[in-house]
């Protein structure tokens, strides 16, 4: 059973069991016995986890090393902003670990966004920075429990659309340039416009393989772009949006302008 992201009020018990910290890597505290260590923990190769209308799966890995050699990772949790969990639980067999070693394994299973499930996204608040949280034990029963091993980001998917025209267009004459950022609202699983964010407008000469940028805009209250250019040689003009902390870049497809 894959355990999806959950992201309303939590009960006590599964509350005490992932326990949420909002610590860094480096701040978080090691709680357990033995000499047992979390080594190295890595979710969606390092990448953020974006995630649009429908399930995302992102593969995570912990290792840790103990001179007994490793048993077991009884969790590995993602613990978001607010009560937003996601947690893989080894008794469901979803965990897997891989000797590297004597004493060293690496512990792996997939979390899984969904914001179409009942228990999955409630509002778009879980946009932020997680901490991923494990729970491994040695095969001497010395125990680790990191509540921060590593961090890592949800995004909202994003959207980006362009239009030039007229097309064909003679030289010198004007051109507008419309387009739409959108991004992901996980509370009706649908795209809406993201208001007041710079987007660059830029354009790349046929035969060219580099874009230029040409200037910057912002979108309007529904995520709408405007903006209107000279013609001067036929290329392709694009939008390109440098992304937030809760929302990923994005660059539409150039759209070719024939200048006659």
């Amino acid at each position: 059973m894959r355990a999806t992201t959950r992201l309303a009020l939590l009960g006590t018990s599964l509350a005490l069991a992932v326990t949420a910290v909002g610590a860094t890597s480096a701040q978080a505290d090691d709680v357990g016995a033995g000499n047992i260590t979390i080594d190295k923990a890595v979710v969606n190769g390092g990448k953020p986890v974006v995630v649009g209308t429908t399930a995302v799966t992102a593969k995570v890995s912990v290792t840790a090393t103990d001179n007994s050699g490793i048993a077991k990772a009884s969790y590995i949790s993602g613990d978001g902003p607010g009560p937003n969990f996601a947690t893989i639980w080894y008794d469901d067999g979803d965990i897997t670990c891989v000797a590297v070693s004597a004493t060293t394994s690496t512990c792996s299973g997939t979390l899984t966004f969904d914001p179409r499930a009942e228990t999955g996204f409630a509002n778009n608040a879980a946009a932020g920075t997680w901490n991923l949280g494990a729970l491994v034990s040695a095969n001497d029963f010395d125990y680790i429990r990191r509540d921060a091993a590593t961090t890592f980001n949800v995004q909202r998917a994003s959207k980006l659309t362009v239009n030039a025209s007229p097309e064909p267009v003679k030289k010198g004459k004007t051109l507008t340039v419309t387009g739409k950022l959108s991004r992901a609202n996980w509370e009706d699983n649908l795209y809406h416009g993201y208001a007041g964010q710079s987007v660059k407008l830029q354009f790349r000469k046929k035969g060219s393989s580099t874009y230029t940028t040409v200037k910057t805009i912002k979108t309007d209250s529904t995520g709408n772009l405007k903006t209107t250019v000279t013609a001067a040689t036929d290329g392709y003009f694009r939008y390109s949006f440098a992304g937030t902390s809760t929302t990923p870049a994005v660059s539409a497809a150039g759209d070719f302008v024939d200048v006659q």
